[in-house]
């Protein structure tokens, strides 16, 4: 028989986490202490409600080669989530495309550091196009986003 003690907590519980609330997994950044635009990209994670912790490097190549990032596709942080590597400056889109779909790559990668891209805004200026890459372990890659048009945050 429930309670008085346990209705009241079980209602508490139901108020406090609305229905459709999810809780967003953590996402590890490796960066640059000197890195501004890293922490920017930190924080756009943040504003959609990713934990963020930050992890300031002297050797990003190390972590980078570790994490299996290929040359070309490199940029300037590196980042993982539920066992995947995000590189560089890639959009909440397709972080949560890779994360419900589970696609059977290592990760996905916005290589160099596209103006627009988040980030990378710089107001009065419009976004450059750029993709989003995915590759494997095997050496696969391929396009897993494309932004024609750049990116754009919401107003």
């Amino acid at each position: 028989m429930i309670n008085r003690r346990a209705t009241l907590g079980l209602l508490a519980a139901a108020f406090a986490s609305p229905l459709g609330a999810t809780t967003r997994p953590t996402v590890v950044v490796h960066r640059s202490p000197s890195c501004g635009c890293c922490g920017a990209w930190a924080n756009y994670l943040r504003r959609a409600g990713f934990p963020v912790t930050i992890i300031n490097e002297d050797d990003l190549a190390a972590v980078k080669t570790r994490a299996g990032v290929p040359e070309n596709l490199q940029s300037c942080h590196t980042a993982f989530i539920e066992g995947y590597v995000v590189e560089g400056h890639v959009p909440i889109e397709a972080i949560e495309k890779m994360l419900a779909s589970k696609p059977l790559i290592l990760g996905v990668s916005v290589p160099d550091m596209p103006g627009g891209s988040p980030g990378m805004e710089v107001i009065g200026t419009n976004p450059d196009p750029f993709k989003v890459i995915s590759f494997a372990r095997s050496g696969e890659q391929g396009v897993f986003l494309d932004y024609p048009n750049g990116f754009s945050l919401p107003h």
